[in-house]
C-alpha cells in the first residue's frame, strides 16, 4: 500500500540547561494512504513534537519525512508551507478560530487564500456537512466548544487535503461533545479517505484507530489491539 507518511530514523535534539536533551530518537513509522494513526504517551513524550517534525512545521536533528512523496529534507522553508497548503489540514486542541470571521468567513479563508472559486459556496456546504448551516453568521465566542471544533475540522477538510492532523482535537472538550467530534472526523476520513494522523491522552480515541503507537523514552512503541 503507497505510503502517505514516511519517517525514517526521525530524531530530534534541543539544547537545555543541563546539556543536549533527546526529545525523540530513531522513529521509523509509515503512514498508509487514507490510514488513521493514533500518537499517544505522557505529556513531555514529544507527541506533538513529532506531529510538527511530520506535517514539515519543524525540522529534525537527523533522519527524514517523506510526506506525500515529497522528502522535506530536499524543501526549503517556503516549499514545505507550499506542500502543506497543497496536501495538509490541521485540527488543534484550541481551535485557532479567528474571533473577528464569523464561522462561514473562518472556512472561506483558507478557499480563498488559496484562490478557490465560489469559495462561499463551498463553505456553506461543508458547514452543513459538520451540522452548522444555522450557525454561518456566527462569532466564535457564540458558539460552545463543540461547535468551534466543527468549525475547525470544517476548515481543515475545506480544501479536501490529502493528510489531516489533529494535535488532541478533543482535549477540550467535554466527554459526550468528544466523543461526537471524534465521529465526525472518523466520518470525514472515510469518505473522502484522508489519512488522518491524531495526538491524543485519550486511549478510548486511539482504539478508533486503525493503529496507535506510544511514544516513551523517545522511541515509538507499537500497541497491541
Amino acid at each position: 500500500m503507497q505510503a502517505m507518511i514516511l519517517t525514517q530514523g526521525l530524531t530530534k535534539r534541543v539544547s537545555s540547561p543541563d546539556g543536549e536533551l533527546t526529545i525523540l530518537e530513531g522513529i521509523n513509522l509509515e503512514v498508509a494512504v487514507g490510514e488513521t494513526l493514533a500518537i499517544v504517551g505522557a505529556s513531555g513524550s514529544g507527541k506533538s513534537t513529532l506531529l510538527g517534525l511530520m506535517a514539515g512545521l519543524d525540522v529534525p536533528s537527523a533522519g527524514e519525512v517523506t510526506l506525500a512523496g515529497q522528502q522535506l529534507c530536499e524543501l526549503d522553508e517556503d516549499e514545505r508551507a507550499q506542500l502543506r497548503a497543497d496536501h495538509v489540514g490541521f485540527v488543534f486542541q484550541s481551535f485557532q478560530l479567528l474571533g473577528s470571521l464569523t464561522a462561514l468567513e473562518n472556512v472561506m479563508l483558507p478557499l480563498e487564500l488559496a484562490g478557490k472559486r465560489k469559495s462561499r459556496d463551498r463553505a456553506r456546504s461543508i458547514l452543513g456537512l459538520v451540522g452548522l448551516e444555522n450557525r454561518l453568521k456566527h462569532y466564535p465566542n457564540q458558539l460552545s466548544g463543540g461547535e468551534q471544533q466543527r468549525v475547525a475540522i470544517a476548515r481543515a477538510f475545506a480544501l479536501d487535503p490529502d493528510i489531516l492532523f489533529a494535535d488532541e482535537p478533543t482535549g477540550n472538550l467535554d466527554r459526550r461533545t468528544g466523543a461526537q467530534i471524534a465521529e465526525l472526523m472518523f466520518e470525514m476520513n472515510s469518505s473522502k479517505r484522508t489519512t488522518l494522523v491524531l495526538v491524543t491522552h485519550d486511549r478510548n480515541l486511539a482504539e478508533k484507530c486503525s493503529r496507535a503507537v506510544e511514544l516513551e523514552q523517545g522511541r515509538a512503541i507499537p500497541i497491541d489491539d
